[in-house]
């Protein structure tokens, strides 16, 4: 019933209900001031049920109906406060309020005793259905139907045996639109009222908004516990604080950094708790960002070395309304760092054989040195292997699985080595660069030809070696350090001693471990070890395989070798390139390594002497190489019989194929 249509006038309402079903449902005229959410009601029922039958208020069975009111448990207590409090406005006044779901299912009904009973004869019990399809017209089953608060009053009601009721109702939305319940109230049709529908709605209403409230409440409560594991699983650390200062957040990284108690301190004044440095208060007092910036936090009488980004957390309409800032340990940093930048090795000790006495015994140096962690001076020519040496010692020490980084002081000017060890605490663009020694903390330092340091980095490291603390170029406080250094040198650092060059106190805490690798000249009896190892990773590089003949072989042992490893390393890289079936023969070394000419001091001095038969097979291949394998022509040079030269070749194995294919 429309709320205009008060005051009731019941005997108008039955003579439409008469009017209506005695003229099997037509639309008469004279019903045109009836609801029409009414009379559409009573079209749709006409066809279904006799008005003066009884109604077929089905129920559900005992057992589901157990499980619907378990899952519409937020539903219904959220509703039964307000159903409460409604009874309380309504009582005494003979009506029962009550609470269907989506379907129309009585889910509880409270009210006046009388009431309820009164339902209960009418067959209408918690677990039957209030829809227009069970009963007929009533306002439950309406708002169903049309979304929308409804009132029936007395024969606007189907079925003529609720003609006696009045019934009110309006839905209860879901978060999605939906309705999920609704909110009706059943009295006397000669008490009803249109404050009966405006009661349902803003309880209707109420329950809505509360569902609402509740589903936002509990997504909040789930933002804030991804958080916060968010926050506790992260590595950084994390502090927060408000506008007055006050701790809200601090995850569990933040607490073990700064040695606090995360539920002790939350609540508290962060200036109680640790002490900013000028960068920093400065930052929060103008509400600037920054990102990565490498300060000391001050956390009572102990400090942190930490870098810290900071940004302000912001109000809907722009406000600061607090800080947040993560901590990041300057170790972790470091640790990053170097994995970025460490020289990946994986060459041991274990892997280094050798048949010479003098190389033995520098092994054995490196074993025990590997034990310790004093320094280790690497004395020797260029290219004998000292940067190999160093790793090897570094991987078979303790500090294996620490950073090993290699610095070539040789290489970088005198102007700038100190600032590329020592780093900078600010420079004039405000950057800073942590120091060499920070940046391998825990590991090996490889510091190639010492010999180049100047006076002012020896002291600097004389520093370092005596109080494992840095000084950055421009710092205020020593950072510590845990670092073995190893240096390598081709120059005689005593005469350097003697000539004032080189620090004395520096020599001797290098004298500890003090291993001096031979020249491969004086160690002939490892060559053929050292040319099998580099075709087996040259083979394994190219996927191909390569080989080295006897002959050839026996050239790189007689060959004096000024460039050492190096050079034979270079010398059979050229000569797997010009082999072209993957065997260096001795037509592929090159003509210095054949004929052991050494440059030295701008002009080739040939050594060693070769004997007859040597000097005949080199006469006779630079015939072949001048000749392109021609053997008139190779006999015309040779000053030799034709028939002889074919002689010497088949002797020595050699074919004119060999100098065509070269």
């Amino acid at each position: 019933m429309r709320p205009t249509d008060y005051p009731l006038n019941t005997g108008r309402l039955t003579l439409y209900w008469e009017k209506f079903f005695n003229r099997q449902g037509s639309d008469p005229q004279d019903l045109s001031s009836l609801d029409p959410v009414i009379l559409s009601s009573w079209k749709r029922c006409a066809p279904l049920f006799d008005p003066l039958g009884q109604p077929r208020a089905s129920a559900i069975r005992l057992s589901l109906l157990e499980t619907l009111l378990k899952a519409q448990t937020d539903l219904i207590s959220i509703s039964i406060p307000h159903l409460e409090d409604i009874f309380q406005y309504t009582i005494g006044s003979d009506t029962a309020i009550l609470l269907t779901d989506g379907s129309g299912c009585l889910l509880a009904v409270t009210g006046d005793d009388t009431a309820v009973e009164a339902l209960n004869q009418l067959g209408l019990r918690i677990g039957t259905y209030w829809s227009e399809s069970q009963v007929g017209t009533n306002a439950l089953g309406l708002v169903l139907v049309n979304a929308m608060p409804i009132q029936v009053v007395g024969p606007e009601h189907y079925f003529q045996r609720y003609h006696h009721l009045a019934t009110s109702a309006a839905p209860v939305y879901g978060v999605n639109g939906r309705i999920i319940g609704v909110i009706g109230l059943v009295g006397r049709a000669e008490v009803g009222t249109s404050h009966d529908l405006a009661l349902v709605m803003g309880t209707a209403r109420a329950v809505s908004n509360q569902l609402q409230t509740n589903f936002y409440l509990e997504e909040a409560n789930d933002q804030i516990r991804q958080v916060r594991t968010l926050l506790e699983t992260i590595n950084d650390g994390v502090l927060a604080w408000d506008n007055d200062g006050k701790i809200t957040q601090l995850n569990a990284q933040a607490a073990d950094m700064l040695e606090l108690k995360a539920t002790a301190v939350r609540g508290m004044p962060l200036h109680d708790v640790l002490t900013f440095p000028p960068l920093l208060a400065e930052a929060v007092a103008e509400q600037k960002e920054l990102i990565d910036v490498e300060t000391k936090l001050n956390i009572g009488s102990k400090f942190l070395n930490c870098w810290i980004s900071l940004r302000p957390i912001l109000h809907s309409w722009g406000e600061v309304q607090g800080f947040i800032a993560t901590l990041r340990p300057a170790q972790a940093v470091r640790r990053l760092i170097n994995q970025q930048i460490a020289t990946p090795t994986s060459f041991r000790l274990d892997e280094i054989e050798s048949q010479s006495t003098a190389m033995r015994g520098a092994l054995r140096q490196a074993h025990l040195a590997a034990r310790g962690n004093a320094p280790v001076l690497l004395i020797g020519e260029g290219g004998v292997g000292k940067n190999p040496f160093a790793r090897a010692i570094h991987n078979g020490s303790p500090r294996a699985s620490q950073p090993f980084i290699s610095i070539n002081c040789g290489a970088i000017p005198h102007e700038l080595i100190i600032e590329e060890l020592l780093g900078y605490e600010k420079s004039q663009n405000g950057e800073r660069r942590p120091s060499k020694f920070e940046l391998v903390d825990g590991g090996t330092l490889l510091l190639n030809q010492i010999d180049s340091l100047s006076r002012e980095m020896q002291m600097a490291l004389l520093e370092i070696f005596e109080t494992r603390h840095v000084m950055r170029l421009g710092g205020a406080y020593p950072i510590p350090v845990n670092v073995r250094i190893i240096a390598t040198t081709s120059a005689d650092l005593e005469r350097l001693v003697a000539d004032h060059r080189f620090l004395p106190e520096l020599f001797y805490r290098f004298s500890i471990f003090k291993i001096i690798i031979p020249a491969l000249r004086e160690r002939p009896s490892d060559i053929p070890y050292l040319v099998e190892r580099f075709l087996a990773r040259v083979s394994e590089r190219s996927q191909q395989p390569l080989w080295i003949d006897d002959q050839a072989l026996a050239i790189l042992q007689r060959y004096p070798w000024p460039g050492n490893i190096r050079e034979l390393e270079d010398v059979l890289e050229r000569a797997a390139v010009q082999s072209p079936d993957g065997v260096i023969r001795l037509l592929n070394l090159p003509d210095n390594v054949r004929q052991g000419r050494v440059f030295s001091a701008g002009s080739p001095v040939t050594q060693p002497v070769l004997t007859a038969a040597e000097a005949e097979r080199e006469a006779i291949l630079r015939a072949g190489w001048a000749c392109d394998g021609n053997v008139s022509r190779m006999a015309q040079e040779l000053q030799i019989g034709r028939t002889t030269l074919w002689r010497k070749m088949k002797r020595l194995n050699l074919a004119p194929e060999h100098f065509k294919a070269s």
